[in-house]
């Protein structure tokens, strides 16, 4: 009985596991694509650029961005497995 109890108490509980840092990093790399996709020349006072206004800068980007956000914000809210749950199993 009191193996059990010294076994949970040295067992840490913590609120990431390492999926939840994996699917974090992959968010963050997505949003970090996006920023890149935005990137580019931009217009003077003396040249107007049209570029500023390509669908990768205007349209795609920022729902890359979007998605790379909602992946991060999916990374944090996943619960990770319980390990208890999985030594019974």
């Amino acid at each position: 009985m009191e193996k059990n109890a010294s076994n949970r108490s040295a067992k840490r509980d913590f609120a990431f596991d390492k999926t939840n840092y994996i699917l974090l990093a992959i968010g963050m790399a997505v949003v970090i694509i996006g920023f890149i996709l935005m990137s580019g020349p931009g217009s003077t006072e003396a040249s107007f650029n049209p570029d500023i206004f390509s669908v990768r800068r205007i349209k795609v980007a920022p729902l890359v961005c979007f998605a790379g956000f909602v992946s991060m914000i999916y990374a944090i809210m996943r619960k990770p497995s319980d390990s208890s749950e999985q030594d019974k199993q």
